[in-house]
């Protein structure tokens, strides 16, 4: 199951800068963490979870598989690109088929890096494109209604609710504000996905600092932490020429260059869990003396679906899932201690999985 976040920034944000950082980072990675570069804007990256490498440990896993997330490094954004600007119609293409935003704001003055603006203001950055997105979804939105009226006289009952969707987002949008603040009921949740706004996408914006406010921010981030703050959004303070020269050492030398920088991890690690954390995702685990795994599942996942995530015959075969949970399998050194301690239980289809479950399926084939 992939899940992707799109990478987006007006021109000479730092945006092509991090995502440099995060696939070199990935690469260095390689020789214990799967990784691939599907195109030359397209880079999978492992999920930092120091859980993974603790229950290996336990196991004595001989191979340690991390969780996944890709990154899509999409094409800059220019004003106009709603009327096919730029690289307008391409850029909103890519939005669509991702998952969630990460959108990257300059918040560094440097007086040799132009703004395309010829200024630098990250909340004014950030109204530049959350105003094309609007832009598109209204038009997409009006030409979507309009194609709904004849199914509407025919009484077609999913025309009516796409309809009653799509008005509601048109209402929200016409006010000046995104799509993902339309409240929506659990029974329209599928429906509202389905209509694939680009505004009801979850916004993770990403600050892109100096060197030496990369550990606290600054009055830039500052301002970008307030909007998100309004909008119900994530934000996370990173420093894309940090990123960059840490992505080019060794473990140790990473290690001491952070510790130099007054930083307790890399930039790419926080930005990666909250990318994490913006689509409301869980980790649950396999363990084996073979290999340890990690499996991505949203939250909220019953046990049959997440079997389904390895194999497709696991869910449909699901008869149980033998469950311990992470703390009781570190706690008592195991898969076995913890059966002995009666810290193992059978879990059905109803089961609804945890995050840090440690989990055995039994199905039929």
């Amino acid at each position: 199951m992939g899940f992707k976040m799109g990478i987006v920034g007006l021109p000479n944000v730092g945006k092509s800068t991090l995502f440099n950082a995060l696939t070199r980072t990935a690469a260095a990675q390689a020789a214990n963490f799967p990784f691939c570069t599907i195109e030359p804007n397209v880079g999978e990256v492992a999920v930092p979870d120091s859980r993974l490498e603790r229950l290996a440990e336990i196991a004595g896993s001989r191979q340690v598989i991390p969780t996944r997330m890709t990154f899509v490094d999409i094409a800059g954004l220019v004003k106009g690109a709603s009327k096919g600007e730029g690289l307008g119609n391409q850029f909103l293409a890519n939005i669509r088929e991702v998952d969630a935003i990460a959108h990257v704001l300059r918040c560094f003055e440097e007086a040799d890096v132009t703004h395309v603006e010829g200024r630098v203001d990250p909340v004014a950055d950030a109204e530049v494109i959350e105003t094309e997105l609007m832009l598109a979804d209204l038009e997409s939105i009006e030409k979507r209604r309009a194609g709904l009226v004849r199914k509407l006289k025919g009484g077609d009952k999913d025309a009516a609710q796409a309809d009653r969707l799509l008005a509601a987002a048109q209402e929200m949008l016409e006010a000046g504000k995104p799509a993902r603040l339309v409240t929506v009921d659990e029974e329209d949740a599928r429906a509202w996905r389905a209509l694939q706004l680009l505004t009801a996408k979850p916004i993770l914006y990403v600050c892109n600092v100096d060197e030496g406010s990369a550990a606290t921010g600054n009055a830039f981030s500052a301002q970008v932490a307030a909007l998100a703050a309004e909008q119900g959004a994530a934000t996370v303070v990173i420093s894309a020429r940090i990123e960059e020269e840490i992505s080019q050492l060794d473990a140790e030398e990473a290690e001491m260059f952070l510790d130099e920088m007054g930083l307790e991890e890399p930039g790419l690690d926080r930005l990666i869990k909250a990318g994490y954390d913006l689509l409301n995702l869980e980790t649950y685990f396999t363990v084996g003396p073979k290999e340890a795994r990690a499996w991505t599942v949203p939250a909220g996942t019953p046990a049959p679906k997440a079997a389904g995530v390895i194999h497709g015959d696991f869910e449909k075969g699901f008869i149980r899932a033998e469950t311990i949970a992470y703390d009781d399998f570190v706690a008592l050194g195991g898969e076995q201690a913890a059966k002995e301690a009666g810290k193992m239980r059978a879990e059905g289809k109803s089961y609804v999985v945890k995050d840090g479950d440690v989990l055995h399926f039994l199905f039929n084939t």
